[in-house]
This record gives C-alpha cells, structure tokens and sequence, in this order.
C-alpha cells in the first residue's frame, strides 16, 4: 500500500478502490503485528503509520454512506 495517503486522495477515488486498499492495508497491518509479536518488526512507527490510513479509509466510506461528502466527478469542457 501506498506510504502518506491524505483524506483528499482517498475521496477521489471510487468505492471499489477504497475497499481494495482497505484490504491491503489490513494485510499489512497483520503482518507489522506478527513481525512485532516475533520481534523481527524494524519500525514500530509503520504500525501507526498503517492504523492510521486505514482509520482515514473507514472514514471516507463513512462520509459516502451519511452523503456528507459527495464523490468529486471530473467534468469534460469540449
């Protein structure tokens, strides 16, 4: 998964998107417990790091689903 995403780059991104990384991001966030939990974890700030993105994910499909923000549709000037 991408490092550093913002709020602003997950809203334009389209629902199947966001469940995919959100996907991915808990995958990570297994393996970052299970490397720590072995002690073979070398940053402990990608944990929090990962926590994080996937709090920001949740967040969005939330705002999507109370329509609080709506998705941004690029418009086409002929």
């Amino acid at each position: 998964m991408a490092k550093g995403l913002t709020a602003g780059e997950l809203r334009a991104e389209d629902q199947d998107t966001l469940v995919q990384k959100l996907k991915e991001a808990k995958e990570e966030l297994f393996n970052l417990r299970f490397q720590a939990a072995t002690g073979q974890l070398e940053s402990h700030g990608r944990l929090r790091a990962v926590r994080r993105e996937i709090a920001r994910i949740y967040t969005v499909m939330r705002e999507r689903e109370l329509n609080i923000v709506t998705v941004e549709k690029e418009s086409i000037d002929g």
